[in-house]
């Protein structure tokens, strides 16, 4: 087992001692369904360390006789449910190898507790979900990802994925992971008639989205929406800024050793969201709002607040939403991506977030994995991207901004072909002890209980620990 791997089974233990006798199922937030999928070749299995590491998750041996799949994943409702199912179905109606799926979806804040119990605990199922970056390569350096070179090629999924879906698909040379579900880069979705009834234009600078939220203020509206419990929604924030005022380079500097956390434009991110909190921005309470239970959604979809820096797979919740309600909110809604910080060289046109919303990686080798690799196929073919795109999703597949008519899914894609970058979530590009400490901190700086420069100096503590190990 390899160094990195300590950080992994340090967070999984003493997130085992917070949740007590949580374990690793879904309870409540899981359910199960199935289908079958198709073996062949043997021609994509894991180096030696994988090997070891499948043999002892269960993964290698369940080959002999067990046909059934787990396949864990966040699709609890809406458009990402249904595009899972989907993919079972055509599983079902294709397959040649008697394998079936076994559905497992739990909601998102949860599954990443469940993920790394299993994870530390080595009961790693044969297919699961996760966020490109440090943790996905923490899985591979541990053995519960296989490389997959051979089967991209046999089912010409080099063809159809863009190349920044790959990219960040791939580790040390090799595809590890197949990109699933939707592009999904960090921007602000804001109340078109709220800014038509203000007199507020979409924002083009730092200054201009600062004025129109003093606007917003001084007519009892709620400049944004947020909810901060789970801490990444917060870190949106910090990493715009960042990139924003530095580019790339800081942060790029700072994970490889070379630079720090503690450079200027990470305490001027710190900086200005205090200045935010200070003014009154947020929702009072927000920094122990739930997102997962829409908490932050609600204030957007009551027209409380004017704006919601989110996620674009958010887009496909609020299309859903308005149609089941029968109402015409969707038709309010708008996007712009993160506005240039005034004075500052930096492109203006880089973009934080992912080129694929998840990542599926196999832990399991031979027909099981080829098996397991037809499913992921169809989470990508002609019938599933239609759909996705008609949810309102943007699937990291190639020619699908020729196929999308949605305004708001317009605006994205566009600001994607425009980006000079994309920027991985900072939770997802570092380790889980370097992300845990960025995370805390960024909290505490809203929280007003820290000061960006010791919310700084504590991540870059934490990156030197993990670089030294």
């Amino acid at each position: 087992m390899k160094k990195r791997w300590k950080s992994i089974i340090a967070l999984g233990l003493s997130t085992i001692m917070c949740l007590s006798l949580a374990g690793c199922g879904g309870g409540s937030d899981t359910a199960a369904s199935s289908g079958s999928s198709n073996g062949g070749t043997e021609s994509a299995t894991a180096d030696s360390g994988a090997a070891d590491a499948g043999a002892e998750s269960g993964g290698a041996e369940s080959d002999s006789g067990d046909k059934v799949i787990t396949f864990w994943n966040v699709g609890t409702e809406g458009a990402d449910k249904e595009t899972y199912e989907m993919a079972i179905r055509q599983f079902n109606e294709n397959t040649k190898s008697g394998y079936t799926i076994e559905n497992i979806p739990t909601q998102n804040d949860k599954y990443k507790e469940k993920l790394v119990i299993a994870m530390s605990s080595g009961e790693c199922p044969d297919m699961y979900t996760s966020w490109s970056g440090g943790p996905m390569n923490e899985y591979i350096d541990s053995g519960y990802a296989q490389p997959l070179d051979d089967l991209y090629a046999k089912y010409s999924l080099n063809e159809r994925f863009m190349e920044g879906a790959i990219e960040q698909a791939s580790y040390n040379g090799s595809i590890y992971a197949v990109p699933v579900k939707n592009i999904s880069i960090a921007g602000i979705y804001y109340n078109k008639d709220l800014f038509a009834q203000y007199g507020v234009s979409v924002p083009k600078t730092l200054s201009e989205l600062e004025s129109a939220c003093d606007t917003f203020l001084e007519n009892g509206i709620i400049p944004f929406t947020l909810a901060n419990g789970p801490k990444w929604t917060g870190s949106m924030y910090f990493q715009c800024l960042a990139a924003r005022k530095g580019g790339l380079e800081p942060f790029q500097k700072a994970a490889s050793g070379e630079g720090s956390f503690e450079d200027e434009c990470f305490v001027y991110a710190g900086e200005k969201i205090q200045e935010w909190v200070n003014k009154g921005y947020f929702p009072e309470g927000f920094n122990s709002m739930s997102e997962d239970d829409g908490q932050a959604t609600q204030f957007f979809y009551t027209e409380e607040a004017a704006m919601y820096l989110i996620g674009s797979w958010k887009t496909a919740a609020f299309k859903t939403d308005s149609e089941e309600a029968g109402n015409d909110f969707y038709d309010k809604v708008g996007w712009f991506s993160f506005p240039a910080v005034d004075g500052s060289s930096a492109d203006a046109s880089i973009l934080c977030g992912t080129m694929g919303d998840q990542f599926i990686s196999f832990n399991c080798t031979g027909e099981k994995l080829e098996a397991a690799f037809e499913f992921a196929s169809y989470l990508s073919s002609a019938e599933t991207v239609e759909y996705m795109v008609g949810a309102s999703l943007i699937p990291p597949v190639k020619g699908v901004d020729s196929m999308i008519t949605d305004p708001v899914s317009k605006s994205i894609i566009e600001a994607s072909n425009q980006a000079g970058a994309v920027q991985l979530w900072y939770d997802q590009y570092l380790s889980p002890a370097v992300a845990n400490a960025h995370l805390d901190g960024n909290q505490e700086v809203f929280g007003l209980t820290m000061t960006p420069e010791d919310a700084n100096k504590k991540m870059q503590q934490a990156m030197e620990e993990d670089l030294a190990e």
